[in-house]
């Protein structure tokens, strides 16, 4: 399907995607020295290496984002960065398809030595998807028959590999199940499987951990003493500055766990293998990229046995370890999850690019069962947990995202690790391809998002004017090419109360259908299991026209009593969004303490708050006016006191 999007929320954040955000990426990827990395590698340049060993990986992800942009934004300024990028890493590779410029400059003739750490794969995996999508956007294969080159070089050294073969931060079993949907040569899907089954086969673990980590370290001293001996060389040299890290409020026992957890496997998931999986642990972005690996492999080899685990595992994760955001990651230390229930809104970590793993895991697992409490959660997190890590100039970003904040966390241009930038900025540049799907005489609509979608096979257009995410009007306008018998499937969100749908201006009857009869029985209050699709069977005429009215009540959403430290408090939702309290709309009020009056609460609109939102307005018991704002649009006006959770 091809997507073009006209809602004016997410047009407008787009367009500062692809305006602003990836020219100012683009700009610190050079001022940072990861693109110069590969013109020492290359033997272009004579310099120093900068970033940590998986900085590679964050300029791949930037070409994706390019690749995307440019073909929905056509700018020669981008064009000319693609183009040189895609030149220079034809430079770098080395013949047999090896590319990894921290090798290539420190430890040259060394590779796959320390895989569980070093992100050689992640990092290839990032690269292959980048060849991917410039592919898919552009029809040249410039980078393609780069990514090909290097994919040969991994099945030929790792598809009969054993577990030591096998790359701590999942990613390229996802690149490579990518690359085998884009050539359909075999053996890329081979190598994915064979990647995900030997996850979790070395028993005991820590073996394979303590020697790759020694390595690891020795290796660092010796990068140290390199760069030293550059300086020393080179007085004029002024190494990059990395901006200081966002504060993260973290337990006492942090380093314990993070220890405990990696030295059994459950880190990297590499404790039991995938098919007995069942509950998340471990690092929530590598779970995410786990998750979604095995859901594509399920769904190209109609492998079933792998989706009952999977199941299981979105439902715990749900029901126990997921913040009422769609956050994941409860635990700083481990950047990923905690406990069952252990969702304190103040060590929230939530990384940016877990909800991104979130989301692709539900868009494959929409796709295997066009269940809609996947697309729920999709759109859930969309909205609250991955848009609120790009700030509304485009230029500065979230990396961990607490629902409590006191003060030391605010919106930053870069990180020492900046991932999610450009991770954020692909997602953007592709969301058009997961509003709608379509199989057989089936259409779904998973998301409201103003769209034009072109159907597959030259079945016609389905359009969505939708005023989502402020108000619940959408009209949807179904026009096939020919008169057709279809089965349009309609999302009714979980958030969503009464419903009302008309078809070509006749009021339909839903007493006959069936919805979800589910009570939320989930931690963080939400609960996408609430959400069910509507079949509407019929033959479909042109200009065929569907209204649909959510009613959009405000909702007081509580956590399970088993959640520590949230009696007597409630996070106030209104359809997709969850709301916050923001020390700078609310000055002189200790925004932890006080308590709201329900029955005081009104919707509003705001069209010069934050280029234009929706807001809450309501009272204090003690009758003091109180101002909640999208949490997606929280620290955009500097460093703040902000909290989700209020005393009702």
């Amino acid at each position: 399907m091809m997507n073009i999007i006209t809602s004016p929320f997410w047009s407008s954040r787009l367009q500062v995607n692809a305006k602003k955000a990836i020219f100012h990426q683009w700009e610190m990827l050079e001022t940072s020295g990861c693109i110069e990395n590969f013109r020492i590698a290359a033997g272009l340049k004579e310099g120093l290496r900068e970033g940590w060993f998986f900085a590679d990986s964050d300029a791949y992800k930037w070409l994706e984002a390019a690749s995307c942009i440019y073909a929905n934004w056509p700018d020669p300024m981008l064009k000319i960065h693609i183009d040189d990028f895609i030149a220079l890493l034809a430079h770098t590779q080395m013949p047999d398809g090896y590319l990894y410029t921290y090798n290539q400059i420190h430890f040259p003739g060394s590779r796959w030595e320390n895989l569980l750490i070093e992100h050689e794969l992640y990092c290839l995996g990032h690269l292959i998807e980048a060849g991917v999508a410039h592919y898919a956007t552009t029809g040249k294969t410039s980078a393609l028959e780069i990514v090909c080159k290097a994919a040969d070089l991994l099945v030929r050294d790792f598809l009969n590999g054993g577990a030591p073969m096998t790359d701590g931060h999942e990613e390229v079993e996802i690149a490579l199940l990518r690359l085998y949907r884009a050539t359909g040569h075999v053996p890329y899907l081979d190598l994915a499987s064979a990647l995900l089954e030997r996850r979790g086969r070395a028993h005991p673990f820590f073996p394979l951990l303590l020697p790759q980590n020694a390595r690891v370290e020795k290796r660092k001293r010796v990068v140290k003493e390199q760069r030293q001996a550059y300086i020393a060389a080179h007085p004029e040299f002024v190494p990059f500055e990395v901006p200081a890290g966002n504060y993260a409020k973290t337990p006492k026992n942090s380093r314990l766990r993070w220890a405990l957890n990696a030295l059994t496997g459950k880190y990297f998931q590499m404790h039991t293998p995938i098919k007995k999986q069942t509950i998340p642990v471990g690092h929530s972005v590598r779970f995410g990229y786990l998750e979604t690996a095995t859901a594509m492999l399920c769904r190209l080899t109609g492998d079933q046995s792998l989706l009952p685990t999977m199941e299981k595992a979105w439902k715990h994760m749900v029901t126990y370890r997921m913040y009422v955001t769609g956050g994941l990651g409860a635990v700083p230390g481990l950047e990923g999850f905690g406990r069952d229930n252990e969702l304190d809104p103040e060590y929230a970590y939530a990384e940016t690019c877990a909800a991104l793993a979130g989301m692709l895991w539900n868009w494959e697992m929409a796709q295997i069962t066009g269940d809609a409490r996947y697309s729920d959660l999709f759109e859930w997190q969309l909205y609250n947990a991955a848009a609120p890590g790009m700030g509304l100039d485009g230029t500065t970003y979230l990396y961990n995202n607490p629902l409590a904040c006191r003060g030391g966390v605010t919106r930053r241009p870069w990180f020492a690790v900046p991932c999610c930038p450009s991770n954020l900025s692909r997602t953007w540049a592709s969301l058009g391809k997961y509003i709608c799907s379509s199989e057989e005489n089936n259409i779904w609509v998973h998301q409201y998002i103003g769209s034009k979608t072109i159907l597959e096979g030259g079945q016609g257009t389905l359009e969505i004017d939708s005023s989502l995410p402020w108000e619940g009007k959408v009209r949807i306008v179904l026009d096939p090419a020919t008169s057709s018998a279809l089965t349009l499937r309609l999302r009714l969100p979980s958030w969503a109360g009464h419903v009302s749908i008309r078809l070509n201006d006749q009021s339909l009857d839903l007493s006959t259908f069936r919805l979800s009869n589910l009570q939320s029985g989930t931690a963080s209050g939400y609960d996408p299991q609430l959400s069910t699709f509507l079949p509407i069977t019929r033959t479909w005429s042109p200009g065929d026209k569907i209204e649909l009215d959510f009613e959009m009540p405000v909702l007081l959403r509580r956590a399970s009593p088993k959640v520590r430290g949230h009696r007597g408090k409630s996070v106030l939702t209104r359809g997709p969004l969850v709301y916050c309290l923001e020390s700078v709309d609310n000055p002189g009020l200790d925004i932890f303490s006080l308590r709201l009056a329900p029955s005081s609460l009104q919707t509003e609109f705001s069209p010069t708050l934050l280029g234009g939102t929706g807001i809450l307005r309501a009272n204090t018991t003690d009758d003091k006016p109180l101002v909640f704002i999208p949490y997606l649009l929280w620290a955009n006006r500097g460093e703040s006191q902000m909290t989700v959770w209020v005393n009702t």
